[in-house]
């Protein structure tokens, strides 16, 4: 068996950033263990490499193989140059580092990644921009975006919002579409002789955005009540997607995944 590990909210804490209890030990155990495992995060204000070194700073000893986010991902789904980016600023400086044309007048994609103060105005230009002809893309599907000790509608909600609104479909860079699994798998498969989905456990504290596309797929599914989900009450509708429920990462002993 191996793992998928979501960060936050289920490595680090959605407030400051910290580590969670537990988690450091529980990737110090499948590193001794030799358990292979890729750490997925929906990071997607810091370039890949910065976040990667930031979690090895906070004392998390995760190979560079071991790591994957959406940005690492982005050209496998989004073909074009001329975007308009809809995020935090973080975000929208990452994508022009990357390259991508943020002003252009007809652009032929909006990209979208998580924000708290999302406006109406900012729902409208969105709109407006996908009549018009843009296509959609999500740097993820998170259900619910955490923050400050809030909760509020994730890129997921919003993408569904927006193929509502104007019947166009979308497209997800991130956790829970098909090909950034299939890109972790990949990874494991780097470690050790993984062959399909079913050999799989995936840790998150997203139920919807992350683990019942994932349970689709025939992932075995661990949710931690650590972040975005703070109870079992909360997930209820989805509870036939879940294998277990904790408390958090550390309640999981690495070791229970060579079974």
């Amino acid at each position: 068996m191996s793992y998928l590990i979501d960060v936050q909210g289920t490595l680090i804490d959605d407030v400051n950033k910290e580590p969670i209890e537990g988690a450091i030990a529980f990737i110090d155990s499948l590193n001794a263990s030799k358990i292979p495992y890729v750490v997925i995060t929906n990071n997607t204000k810091i370039p890949s490499v910065e976040f990667h070194q930031f979690l090895c700073d906070l004392g998390f000893a995760i190979p560079k193989n071991n790591y994957l986010d959406p940005f690492m991902t982005l050209e496998k789904v989004l073909h074009v140059k001329a975007i308009r980016s809809f995020g935090a600023q973080e975000f929208v400086d990452v994508m022009e580092i990357l390259g991508y044309e943020q002003n252009a007048q007809n652009p032929e994609a909006i990209v979208i990644a998580s924000k708290k103060d999302f406006d109406a105005n900012d729902y409208a230009s969105m709109i407006e921009l996908v009549l018009g002809g843009a296509k959609i893309v999500g740097m993820h599907a998170t259900s619910i975006y955490a923050k400050d000790k809030r909760r509020y509608p994730g890129v997921g909600a919003i993408l569904q919002m927006l193929s509502y609104a104007t019947g166009a479909e979308y497209s997800v860079v991130g956790k829970p579409s098909t090909l950034f699994y299939s890109e972790a798998l990949k990874r494991l498969q780097m470690q050790a002789d993984v062959k399909n989905f079913d050999e799989i456990t995936i840790i998150s504290d997203d139920a919807i955005g992350d683990l019942v596309g994932a349970k689709a797929l025939g992932m075995k599914t661990i949710l931690v009540l650590s972040g975005k989900c703070q109870s079992e009450a909360e997930v209820l509708h989805v509870k036939s997607s879940l294998d277990a429920i904790v408390p958090n990462i550390g309640h999981i002993k690495g070791e229970e995944c060579k079974r």
